[in-house]
């Protein structure tokens, strides 16, 4: 299989094909068709030139070898459109390619219920896993009986002997209050997930160090989602407790948020400010644009897929934790809370 065969079932041109493979972010193509390219990938076994890549990449000792090596992803809370695992799993399919790998599927929790699927990943072994999202205990102990070699990635640190590739969401999540205390906001919500879920701690703790109200009614127990943010802010709306921010676990949550916001009559951010976690690409677009904490998506993905690596090439298997770091991205959707006179 070749770069221009690939082009030819994806119907791209060649350079399109490469530079979706080599230039993460060069948005040489749309998203769906990116995902189609990278679906042949995996569906073909495609495998890079060895010998040109390691020539142009300066990397004249690296081994070639006909054989293609794989590895799979499996999406431990979610399905596998979700665009903030989507981004991780496209950096470790470009970092896995690099290396001469190719990831066999990508399965989400959903898939992964079904027996079928279940007797495929049994008997198609692949040299090694990488979980994104905390998995529960069943399909933990489904990754041990399964998988020799397993990596996780994702926002919350787990109690495993899995290597864990994370960005701080607690740290990030008590950033997003405190900018939002820095504006002169008091009365602040949480929208999203509670259960052993680190950015809803961030959020308990920021508001409790910061010394604002600790007011339960502000505190939303919803899925991370466009849905789920848009039912908990009409029902955080509706019920009349004062609020003049939201803070959102997800972008999602926070999109869904605003388009709430808006059909209540209330102005994103004169009249109510909105940050979120994330900064997925739509973050970008909507109106106003999102404020966001910015998670380095991609980076979590090639990271992960060059820990599990070494662990198949070298066979080390003394678990580590490798953290990234994060950054607020100050866009329109904040702002300073209304005056007493003007709010609603």
């Amino acid at each position: 299989m070749t770069i221009k065969e690939i082009a030819s079932l994806a119907g791209v041109s060649a350079s399109t094909v490469s530079r979706v493979i080599n230039h993460p972010g060069s948005k040489a193509a749309g998203k769906e068709v990116e995902n189609k390219i990278w679906q042949i990938i995996r569906e073909t076994g495609y495998i890079p030139n060895s010998s040109a890549r390691n020539l142009k990449l300066h990397n004249f000792s690296a081994e070639s070898s006909n054989i293609p090596k794989t590895i799979g992803c499996i999406l431990a809370r979610t399905h596998t459109s979700d665009p903030f695992f989507s981004r991780i799993t496209r950096g470790i399919e470009r970092e896995a390619l690099r290396s001469g790998y190719i990831v066999k599927y990508i399965y989400s929790y959903q898939d992964i219920q079904n027996p079928d699927i279940q007797q495929m990943i049994r008997q198609t072994k692949v040299k090694g896993v990488a979980i994104l999202g905390r998995p529960d205990s069943k399909t933990r102990s489904f990754l041990k009986e399964n998988y020799s070699r397993i990596i996780y990635t994702g926002l919350n640190n787990i109690e495993s002997e899995f290597d864990q590739i994370t960005c701080n969401a607690y740290l990030a999540s008590k950033t997003a209050v405190s900018y939002l205390a820095e504006l002169g906001h008091v009365h602040i919500a949480y929208l999203g997930e509670r259960r052993n879920e680190i950015r809803y701690r961030g959020y308990w703790d920021a508001v409790s160090q910061l010394a604002l109200p600790l007011n339960r009614e502000l505190i939303i127990d919803t899925p991370l989602c466009i849905e789920g943010g848009y039912n908990a802010t009409i029902k955080l709306l509706t019920s009349k407790n004062k609020v003049t921010a939201l803070f959102c676990a997800n972008d999602l949550t926070a999109i869904g948020a605003m388009k709430a916001a808006r059909e209540f009559g209330l102005k994103v951010p004169d009249e109510l400010s909105v940050i979120g976690i994330d900064d997925i690409e739509t973050s970008q677009y909507t109106t106003p644009m999102l404020t966001t904490i910015h998670i380095p998506m991609e980076e979590l993905g090639i990271m992960t897929a060059k820990i599990l690596i070494d662990r198949i090439e070298t066979g080390k298997r003394i678990s580590m934790k490798v953290e990234l770091p994060f950054q607020l991205i100050k866009r329109e959707s904040c702002s300073a809370p209304p005056s007493e006179n003007s709010y609603k």
